[in-house]
């Protein structure tokens, strides 16, 4: 108990240390806080956990900060080193829990998953003994990573099989790419979707831009959706691409002077000339908001889709000994125009719930040609484009229809499937979509399920239902990618961004006039 209440104490120390309050309050502090926590641990009706305890004792600290300040247990500060470096050890596989059940989704290429045959569609009903029903996919994502080299046993159900079978898997790296999809959306416009920010990013996504333009992309569309950040330098490093040499990116300011900071882009020659939009929506946060906010600011291009969720804090992340860590806000962030775009988080259920900051109470600010632009509610883009789902879809979703009725067409086991030609080559290439006989055909595979609809919710959103079925179906037969590509082809927030492609074009244009 003595080495958990020293934590506690490191902890309390450590922030006496950044905001520099007076010591006998501090020296009070601490023996206060060691006197609890051993009054606790000797009179409290149930046995304890120590360790739980301070952790928890910790968090309430920084809850009463801000919603970006938190600690770094073992377990979490393990999930930002794999999102940082980009890779972990695992089995690789991609999961979802459907109602009771974990289904692999699709195991990755080369991973041990891959080499032992597990198939999409394979249901891991326990791990290491203990049955999946009642936990989270997170959780059991949790329970299937571990150290390179050790084992994990999993039972999986397999359709057409008499019973269950049990598979000890050795963990390997698996690499986490932050830049997965990248492909041609017309003969001459690029798609590029940047998942996360790692420090492999900048890396990844040149890798991406030469391959498209060694395909002949002429302009961008950068994707940033659902994009939450990363490490700060690779958001810099990325809008540095973009920016001719000087632009500024962004700086920061926090109240200890040490923190202040302003970024500018160092290289010239790169794609400075490629016409560019990129999309958020209120799922983009920190590193993605900058470099919307750099090519906002600096008229490089467009933003289309929904306002970002409006995170303009930086942490620093202090070690506090082996395996943990703090990440404390040091700083605030602005974008070129001078604007914070941190939406107000005093009643912090309308911040975690995202309610949208009122236009007249944000702080206005211009472009470099002046173009108005707003802060403290994130970057609104200047098309915007509606990107949530219908109920109805979700529940589908969770349901795991779409994904189930993907895998009995492309074995050929519904109705429609069995007349259906399916070629060697990608589908889209060929003409194929999805029709009203597919789509009658996947009204029966519900009701044999028993996945209830109606058939006026069904009507009012068969356009996304095709959509969500042309990519599963397309990922089942053509691979991942090719269910990616199909469905950002008809992506609402992609079509605007091609519709306006044109007009983003004269901001290089005049970036280049003397």
């Amino acid at each position: 108990m003595k080495r958990k209440i020293a934590l506690g104490c490191l902890v309390i120390l450590l922030l006496a240390s950044l905001v520099a309050r007076d010591e006998d309050f501090w020296g009070e502090s601490l023996e206060k806080y060691s006197t609890l926590l051993s009054l606790i641990e000797t009179n409290y009706f149930n046995q304890v956990d120590p360790e739980q305890l301070v952790f928890s004792s910790i968090r309430g600290v920084l809850e009463t900060l801000d919603p970006h300040s938190y600690f770094l247990d073992p377990a979490s500060f393990s999930r930002m080193r794999e999102e940082y470096t980009g890779k972990y050890y695992g089995l690789g596989i991609q999961i979802q829990k459907q109602g009771d059940n974990l289904v692999v989704i699709s195991p990755l290429e080369g991973s041990p998953a891959s080499r032992l045959g597990i198939q999409p569609g394979d249901i891991i009903s326990h791990i290491n003994g203990e049955s999946t029903k009642p936990i989270s996919s997170f959780d059991a994502m949790q329970k299937l990573r571990g150290p390179k080299g050790t084992e994990v046993t999993i039972t999986l159900v397999r359709e057409g099989l008499e019973a269950p079978f049990d598979l000890t898997i050795e963990r390997a790296e698996i690499p986490l790419r932050s830049v997965p999809y990248a492909f041609m959306i017309t003969k001459d416009v690029g798609w590029i979707f940047i998942r996360n920010f790692a420090e492999t990013t900048a890396e990844e996504f040149e890798e991406k831009m030469a391959k498209l333009i060694g395909q002949g992309m002429k302009s961008l569309i950068l994707d940033l959706r659902n994009n939450t950040g990363g490490p700060f330098f690779q958001s810099v490093e990325i809008a540095d691409l973009f920016l001719p040499k000087g632009s500024a990116i962004v700086s920061i300011k926090g109240r200890n002077k040490l923190y202040n900071r302003e970024f500018r882009a160092q290289r010239d020659g790169q794609y400075e000339n490629i016409p560019l939009v990129v999309l958020i929506n209120r799922g983009s946060a920190s590193a993605s908001e900058i470099v919307s906010g750099a090519v906002m600011d600096n008229d490089r291009g467009f933003i289309v889709g929904e306002d970002s969720w409006g995170k303009g804090l930086v942490q620093t992340v202090f070690p506090l000994g082996e395996n943990l860590a703090l990440a404390l806000t040091t700083a605030k962030y602005y974008t070129p125009s001078g604007r914070s775009i941190q939406r107000d988080y005093a009643h912090i259920e309308d911040y975690i719930l995202y309610k949208k900051a009122p236009e007249d109470e944000r702080e206005v600010r211009y472009t470099a040609k002046g173009r108005k632009v707003l802060g403290q509610g994130g970057i609104s883009p200047d098309f915007e484009t509606e990107s949530g789902r219908n109920l109805f879809i979700l529940e589908l979703m969770n349901k795991g229809a779409f994904f189930g009725y993907a895998r009995k067409f492309a074995g050929r086991q519904t109705p429609r499937s069995k007349t259906t030609v399916f070629l060697e080559e990608e589908g889209e290439e060929k003409g194929f979509v999805v029709d009203s006989r597919i789509i009658e055909d996947f009204k029966t595979f519900l009701r044999t399920n028993k996945i209830a609809f109606s058939e006026e919710r069904f009507q009012e959103v068969e356009s996304e239902i095709k959509r969500e079925l042309e990519r599963e179906i397309y990922s089942s037969i053509w691979g991942t990618e090719a269910g990616v590509r199909v469905y950002q082809k008809s992506d609402p927030a992609v079509l605007k961004a091609l519709e306006v492609m044109s007009e983003a074009s004269k901001f290089v244009a005049d970036n280049q006039s003397p």
